[in-house]
């Protein structure tokens, strides 16, 4: 059978890879066609488009690039049809994957949605979309079940991707043993725009704790030039490319971009302060269309403060400094971080194994 991939995001490619991986489980003989990375690449896929050329953050960055978003819309369409799939899978990525299901509804093509969007934060009236060009959705947070319930639309829980993805990792590769030297991971994010506005001020950090050793997670779609500017006036920092999950795995304590990272961080017990500082322009209109409490993955889940969250003029080198050090230094606020995200993994873990979970209903789907 032939399925039709649609990832726009670095996160979108990891869950889609295992995906891919799971399908060829359940289907030997399936063709599988993707918009994704090297991740589903490696996996089987076949790559059409790179999602390092349809990233673009913030209401401002959309705008600015809206000629490029439309010719992929318009190229995507023309693959599909002469692609011809018997089953079109959207992750994440709703500006673009929301559209592209509506046009797909329209040619009598089948639509399964891996991974929701993320309307009850904002846009919550895409949920009529949804619900008519939307022939399946699998979600992967606890509470998005009851979200869509109030709203009529039957949906499916598979777990969470990232708890197989961290305890598979963890299993290959055991925690070092403590060294003299703490290392304080430094997570400022996968696109340019953002990286130039957070990572200044987490290196900044630094100067603070001459004794720490500071290491730059680099962006998997971004160029070693690109971040030795920004490291060169420090002493105690370093960079590492590729090897996220190896910093996080050794990490004392962590400065984390929001996103699916602060999610990561989390599920490799590493206590973090979640970063958010964007364009002026995109963060006035975000404050006033986004409906949630939290901007961590982590505290929307547990639904209350887990971590803290520095968001725009919060996040400056004073504060991080602050909340860093109480990290570092504070026995009670790591026993009750260390709590809290024992919870939050069980949370994520009722459904089962997410990516093998969705592959299955997939399938079966198909099938039909």
């Amino acid at each position: 059978m032939k399925y039709y991939i649609i990832a726009g995001e670095a996160s979108g490619d990891l869950h889609g890879s295992n995906l891919v991986k799971q399908l060829y489980k359940l289907d030997a003989a399936a063709d599988i066609r993707c918009w994704g990375g090297a991740m589903m690449q490696s996996a089987g896929a076949t790559l059409v488009k790179d999602y390092k050329h349809l990233a673009f953050m913030g209401f401002a960055e959309v705008i600015l690039n809206l000629g490029t978003i439309l010719k992929n819309i318009k190229f995507c369409k023309k693959d599909i049809l002469s692609y011809k799939p018997d089953i079109l899978v959207l992750i994440d990525y709703p500006g673009f994957n929301i559209r592209i299901a509506e046009w797909a509804k329209k040619q009598g093509i089948k639509t399964v949605y891996y991974i929701s969007p993320q309307i009850w934060a904002w846009k919550e009236n895409r949920v009529h979309t949804i619900k008519k060009c939307v022939d399946k959705m699998l979600v992967i947070l606890p509470f998005e079940k009851d979200f869509y319930s109030k709203w009529n639309y039957k949906v499916e829980y598979v777990g969470h991707p990232l708890v197989e993805v961290i305890e598979n990792f963890k299993a290959g590769n055991p925690k070092p043993a403590d060294s003299n030297k703490k290392a304080i991971a430094l997570l400022p994010g996968s696109r340019k725009q953002e990286i130039n506005k957070k990572l200044p001020v987490m290196l900044e950090v630094s100067k603070a704790f001459p004794e720490l050793e500071f290491v730059v997670a680099k962006a998997p779609g971004q160029e070693d030039s690109f971040y030795e500017p920004f490291l060169a006036p420090y002493k105690n920092v370093s960079a590492l490319g590729g090897k996220t999950y190896h910093l996080l795995n050794q990490a004392t304590a962590a400065l984390v971009t929001s996103g699916t990272a602060t999610l990561e961080t989390a599920l490799f017990d590493v206590p973090e302060v979640v970063c958010y500082k964007g364009n002026n322009i995109s963060y006035q209109i975000a404050k006033r269309v986004i409906k949630v409490k939290y901007i961590s993955l982590v505290n929307l889940i547990m639904d209350k403060p887990v971590v803290k969250e520095l968001i725009q003029d919060e996040m400056n080198v004073e504060n991080c400094i602050a909340e860093l050090k109480d990290l570092l230094e504070n026995p009670v606020r790591k026993q009750q971080l260390q709590q809290n995200y024992t919870t939050l993994k069980n949370l994520l873990s009722q459904g089962g194994n997410a990516s093998s979970n969705a592959a299955k209903i997939i399938y079966e789907f198909v099938k039909k």
